[in-house]
């Protein structure tokens, strides 16, 4: 990183703390302001016990008491967010002066929908999501835990405008509105998850059952995160903290029936006099899915054991907390060989210590939770800094943290414990933003983001060149509200530089000295130097209380990431030998969203829709030979002879968007009949017939689901929250293809019906003492492929004429959560 970026970063650390110190000593900072209130059912004007209160921007949080009454301690002087939601109730949003010495009244009414949901992600501070131009969709608990999934992708993957490229179950990545890998940035609690985003066999490293909600943007995100977020963000937030004096805990099992899935997950938080800590321990353990063509997948278990959680302090003068996070997961590759005559799965084995054979598996071979060759093992650990100082009316908030990837793909048959490849990524990222006071109406933010990276080759085959990264940015954002007008924009500058090292093979494939007789030049060294300028800027009008209509501009950008400009090999998943090209240009987009919302008694309805014109998009692209056909190159490793492709560019354009309808008709307020359709058209522009779609465009989709929410049921005082579903999901057939060189095939419609049911089961004083939830995915067990499924590309089955792996038959989920409290 530039000298020119560090000088602020360490101008804004000194001086947080430093005014940090000044403000600790004082009285008001140690002792605090106390805000107190009630919250009361509006029509009936009864209490309302166990509604949660919480100040997302100063992290505490709090509940009512049997008499509907609330209290906060330690609070500091200024005005603040306040978020006050109860199950069944309509969240509420109030801006609040905590130093105004007034009681905090809310009368709740009946739920709806979460137009007033509280959002972090993509604005400089928590805003109504009604207030945000920015296209945003916020997946909660209660949505995410009512649906079976193998992996937190897969949990949010139903939200319209996302989707998931995948490779078997337990593999999956974001895709929003048809963009993915290195133009989605995946945030881990509001701090940047680094893996190998790059590669088409790696997943997200978060544990689901650490999530609490997910924040989707659906464009460009480059303005607070950098480089890499030009199709969005997806934050993926921790539970709120616990109110003070308490120490509660809660212990979650799930069962899934199709590939005997179980998963565990015990957690234990508390807050006790501003001291806060949060500790939870999750595994996972899944044998090889089923479908109704293949049967049973070979090697398609996974299994994971993940730890996370902080410690620090919350008082009048903000908080600091120290967050680890530690993902460990073994998976298996599924390759989809076949045997040619009777079209079942076959597997590799080791005859003595040199020799491969190969055999049909055995029934054997797919029970239990068994792993082989070829497996991969991912290794993630992060600790990082969450700090956020009041300083008089302004605020400051610094995060830095230090990741470590390991991940190793295991090959080798006769070296089943040798990885074949071995990536070690270490990152150091940092985030500081300074909250200026009010000026004027004008709420402004100034701050500094980037990351200082390193990527090792440990293993025995190369893909990608060692490197080294540095990354900085500077940026501003601001928003005013004009009566029934919100408006918020901002501009950002971005420097990135990528130093690759070049890499010479001997006869046995392994490093050598440059100059060594013989040796070939795998990779060669380079050093590029990106720089540019994001910016957005929009509006939300409220034309009545009930409809809102809402305009963005943004444009974001993108660096080229490492497989794009080094490649020199056979990328995993793609059958394809990738060339990369050193020369390539950054990404920048230009995008448009036009949005309308309305919220009556009976109807909810929103539209949103985006235009997104691309420059530099980055592609594979086939090379021919000399006769016109196609250039193909051996892999060393193999033997195998595969197409060469390498990376180019052209101009894009995605466009589309998402309709949402959900009936909810007064006074059967407890039913709700929501439906979405989601579309994307991406395009390659002046391209010949079969390369004008771009690759892994998301096919249509509509989703319908009637649901029956009952806070309480009469002549049942043990149960509350009953609630059942009924969904249908169709996939419309997917004919706009990259269908050159065999690069995509067409994907045929299919329909899967869905259920659901649960309840929490409470004492005579209204405690919940456990929660029951069962679902059904593919309740007719239908077969049928993603268009986004890697598995699509295996082998044909020669006997039934069907190319491709299918995707996961029916599956039962059954999860039980019991809450604990130790005061």
């Amino acid at each position: 990183m530039s000298r020119s970026l560090l000088l602020p970063v360490a101008f804004l650390l000194t001086s947080s703390f430093s005014r940090a110190q000044t403000v600790l000593p004082t009285s008001r900072a140690t002792t605090g302001l106390s805000v107190t209130g009630r919250i009361i059912d509006q029509a009936t004007q009864q209490p309302l016990p166990g509604v949660t209160l919480l100040f997302p921007d100063l992290k505490q949080g709090t509940a009512t008491d049997a008499d509907g009454r609330f209290s906060f301690a330690n609070l500091p002087r200024g005005r603040f967010l306040v978020q006050v939601r109860s199950i069944g109730y309509g969240t509420v949003v109030r801006t609040v002066d905590t130093g105004s010495g007034q009681p905090l009244d809310f009368g709740l009414t009946p739920a709806v929908t979460e137009l007033g949901q509280v959002v972090v992600t993509g604005v400089s501070a928590s805003t109504e999501l009604r207030r945000s131009p920015v296209p945003t969709t916020v997946v909660d608990r209660e949505e995410l835990n009512q649906h079976a999934s193998t992996n937190i992708i897969d949990a949010i993957a139903r939200t319209p405008g996302v989707n998931q490229i995948t490779t078997g179950a337990a593999i999956s990545k974001p895709v929003i509105r048809g963009l993915s890998s290195n133009r989605v940035i995946t945030l881990n609690n509001g701090a940047k998850q680094e893996g190998q985003q790059w590669g088409d066999e790696h997943g997200i490293e978060i544990d689901e059952y650490s999530i609490d909600r997910a924040e989707i943007i659906k464009g460009p995100g480059s303005l607070l995160y950098g480089s890499d977020g030009m199709a969005g963000v997806v934050n993926f937030v921790a539970p709120d903290p616990v109110d003070n004096g308490r120490v509660l805990g809660s212990v979650t099992a799930n069962y899934q029936t199709n590939n005997h899935q179980q998963g565990y997950s015990v957690m234990n938080a508390g807050n006790l006099n501003g001291f806060n800590w949060l500790v939870r321990g999750s595994g996972k353990v899944a044998g090889d899915y089923r479908n109704r063509y293949d049967g049973r997948v070979y090697n398609s278990g996974f299994r994971e054991l993940n730890g996370s959680g902080y410690v620090g302090l919350n008082k009048s003068w903000g908080y600091s907390h120290l967050t680890v996070s530690s993902f460990n997961q073994e998976l298996g590759l599924i390759e989809g060989v076949r045997d040619s005559a009777t079209g079942q799965f076959t597997k590799d084995f080791a005859v003595g210590d040199d020799v491969v054979a190969s055999r049909i598996v055995t029934r054997d071979d797919v029970r239990g939770y068994g792993l082989d060759v070829p497996r991969q093992q991912i290794n993630h650990l992060r600790i990082g800094t969450d700090n956020n100082f009041i300083l008089g009316s302004s605020r400051l908030t610094v995060n830095v943290g230090w990741q470590q990837n390991l991940r190793r793909e295991f090959g080798d048959v006769l070296r089943p414990d040798d990885p074949s490849l071995y990536f070690q990524l270490r990152t150091l990222d940092y985030a500081a933003r300074y909250f200026l006071p009010e000026l004027s109406g004008w709420t402004t933010t100034v701050g500094v983001s980037g990351m200082r990276q390193e990527n090792q080759n440990l293993g025995e085959e190369f893909l990608i060149p060692a490197y080294r990264l540095f990354d900085g940015g500077v940026f501003g954002v601001t928003k005013r509200t004009f009566g029934r007008l919100d408006v918020s924009g901002g501009l950002r500058f971005d420097q990135r530089g990528i130093t690759a090292d070049a890499l010479w093979l001997g006869a046995d494939e392994q490093p050598v000295a440059a100059g060594t007789p013989g040796a070939e030049q795998k990779f060669g060294a380079f050093k590029n130097t990106y720089r540019n300028w994001s910016g957005s800027l929009g509006g939300a009008f409220s034309l009545t209380d009930n409809l809102v209509v809402k305009a963005n501009v943004s444009r974001g950008f993108r660096a080229p990431n490492i497989a794009e400009l080094g490649s020199n090999g056979v990328h995993e998943g793609t059958t394809r030998y990738e060339v990369g090209d050193p020369a390539l240009k950054a990404e920048t987009s230009f995008q448009s969203d036009l949005g309308l919302s309305l919220n009556t008694e009976h109807v909810t309805f929103s539209v949103d829709a985006f235009d997104n014109r691309i420059r530099n998009f980055i592609f594979p692209r086939r090379i021919s030979n000399a006769a016109a056909g196609d250039s193909t190159r051996t892999n060393p490793e193999d033997g195998e002879e595969y197409r060469v492709f390498v990376y180019g560019q052209s101009p894009a354009n995605l466009y589309g968007g998402e309709v949402t309808v959900d009936l909810h008709p007064h006074p059967l307020d407890w039913l709700h009949f929501e439906n979405s359709f989601s579309m994307v058209r991406s395009r390659r522009l002046n391209q010949a017939e079969g390369e004008k779609w771009l690759p892994f465009t998301p096919a249509d989709r509509l989703q319908s689901e009637l649901r029956v929410n009952l806070r309480k049921v009469a002549g049942l005082t043990a149960v509350a929250n009953v609630y059942a579903r009924f969904g249908v999901e169709h996939n419309f057939a997917q004919r706009r293809i990259f269908g050159a060189f065999d690069t995509e095939t067409p994907t045929s419609a299919y329909t899967l019906v869905n259920l659901g049911a649960g309840t929490d089961f409470t004492t005579r004083k209204g405690r919940t003492t456990a929660s029951l939830l069962v679902s059904v995915n593919n309740l007719f067990d239908v077969a049928y492929q993603n268009h986004l499924s890697r598995l699509k590309y295996t082998d044909v089955n020669y006997v039934t004429g069907r190319a491709g792996v299918f995707n996961m038959g029916r599956n039962v989920s059954v999860k039980l959560m019991v809450p604990l409290s130790f005061n």
